[in-house]
């Protein structure tokens, strides 16, 4: 970073004046961030709604086993190629004609290898109806391949504002094509036609944006130190993969593709947050920290200090409302007929918060160079996840595996992604501390919701607004500062007119 004070160990005010100087241009990507996403995820919501209504379960099974397939490329598609780039210490031109060779090949190689494989994949998830579904949608990643050192560029340069615009564009493709191929009847090709269109469109414009040259060259040192930093990551990113979605294949091939169909629903629903808010935190969550420990460990445990504390207290209430309230969510927004979701889902909401705070920890391990405990860290948590969805599928239904979801996120991700900071270098002791009034918070909030739901036994919206609202207020009055909240009472106050007698 140009003109920056370097920060030496034992200079508190040098880090804390440091992060705060990463901390407002995180802030600028973030902020663009959140507004893309938040627009993306309305718009996917209202998509969602629609294709609720023109599409049945068994849909939303097969586009299920599809995206499992699609969802775990993506993971390894680029050879960890992005994460690479963001925390490359040195000129970007210099590394950006390998780095490009090496991203194509890889998901060159990695599209062929499923397109061979889909049938088998489709079959042993309980579909061969799948297939080419599986085909059409991992044909995103080609794109994903060709544009990956461009994306990672825009987010080395906190230029997440263009990397928004390009996914806004690429939405506004995506929902029309697989509205209308719903209505003429394409089933779950409509979900997959539409996402490859929206990748397309969203890939031409981060090439303009990014503004790097397109060269392509093979340094070998240059390859040999992205792939050192990069397959590790990308192991341990192929098994996050397989952590998101092994559930999908396991619910398909055990309980068949309704049930399967109601658990993707609830699962969409626990992803909003992560989708919105753990999207956007990723965009800038990893070159934030790669500068940090570019310094030294005490900015760096700083950032991650302040970090997670206020991660927790923007996800916790979310998941409260949805654990407690989640028979009303499902029902109000999608209809009686997709009710047994609402089981589901409140086992999802424990998984969703777990899902953000190990993300924010993998993107921490990226950034100091740690690659890999990511992998150690993710292979745990698969090794324990997968028997449990297993017995928990075969022993209550989607409701046991949404459940075997949750306990192993909290027993075993939850501390090996703790462990694994705290040998990387990150001092944790005080975020304990600033977790105190969080806890609090949403236990009274889940307390207060619980007990307005058991009298306002009217339509699933009343309940949401009278149950929800209060226990939300609960919330905010307890983790929100009486300064803070007094601060803004007086800024609503100047705005609101009075009128002189």
């Amino acid at each position: 970073m140009e003109d920056r004070q370097d920060a030496e160990p034992g200079q508190p005010d040098a880090a804390a004046s440091h992060v705060g100087e990463i901390g407002r241009q995180a802030g600028r990507g973030l902020r663009w961030s959140v507004l893309g996403n938040l627009a993306v995820r309305a718009g996917s919501f209202a998509v969602s709604l629609v294709l609720a209504r023109l599409l049945v379960p068994e849909d939303f099974g097969v586009y299920a086993i599809a995206m499992a397939a699609s969802q775990f490329v993506i993971h390894i598609n680029d050879a960890g190629i992005i994460a690479a780039t963001v925390q490359w210490r040195g000129r970007l031109e210099d590394m950006a004609p390998t780095a490009t060779i090496v991203a194509i090949v890889s998901s060159t190689a990695l599209y062929g290898v499923f397109w061979v494989i889909a049938p088998y994949f489709a079959q042993a998830s309980g579909s061969e109806d799948a297939t080419w579904v599986i085909r059409v949608l991992s044909a995103t990643n080609l794109v994903y391949g060709l544009t990956a050192v461009r994306s990672a560029a825009l987010l080395r340069r906190f230029e997440q504002d263009k990397l928004t615009k390009a996914n806004l564009a690429g939405f506004l493709v995506n929902a029309p094509v697989s509205i209308v191929l719903a209505a003429g009847g394409a089933g779950a090709f409509s979900f997959a036609w539409g996402q490859l269109c929206g990748a397309v469109v969203t890939g031409v414009l981060v090439v303009v944006y990014a503004r790097v040259r397109i060269k392509f060259g093979l340094d070998r040192a240059i390859a040999r130190k992205l792939l050192v930093f990069g397959l590790p990551l990308c192991v341990s990113l192929g098994i996050e993969g397989l952590l998101l979605n092994a559930d999908y294949v396991i619910v398909g091939d055990v309980l068949g593709l309704t049930l399967l169909g109601f658990y993707l629903l609830a699962f969409n629903i626990s992803s909003w947050v992560p989708g919105l808010i753990g999207t956007a935190v990723r965009y800038v969550a990893l070159p934030s920290f790669s500068r940090l420990a570019e310094e030294n460990e005490e900015s760096l445990s700083l950032g991650v200090q302040r970090a997670v504390p206020l991660l927790i207290s923007i996800v916790l209430p979310v998941a409260v409302l949805l654990g407690t309230l989640s028979p009303s969510v499902v029902v109000f927004l999608y209809g009686e007929r997709w009710a047994p979701s609402a089981e589901v889902l409140r086992f999802l909401a424990i998984l969703m918060v777990v899902r953000m705070l190990t993300a924010l920890a993998f993107d921490i391990l990226a950034a100091m160079g740690a690659t890999k405990a990511t992998v150690w860290l993710n292979l745990g948590w698969a090794v324990v996840l997968v028997p449990a969805l297993m017995i928990g599928a075969r022993v209550d239904g989607i409701r046991g595996a949404a459940i075997g979801h949750a306990v192993v996120a909290v027993l075993v991700a939850l501390p090996l992604a703790t462990l694994a900071l705290h040998r990387a270098g990150a001092v944790l002791a005080p975020i304990a501390t600033a977790l105190v009034r969080p806890l609090l918070g949403g236990a009274l909030a889940a307390i207060v919701m619980l007990t307005l739901a058991q009298v306002v036994h009217r339509a699933p919206l009343i309940q949401l607004c009278v149950a929800g609202g209060a226990g939300l207020l609960v919330f905010i009055f307890v983790v929100v500062p009486q300064a803070v909240l007094r601060k803004l009472g007086g800024r609503v106050t100047e705005l609101i007119p009075v009128r002189s007698r």
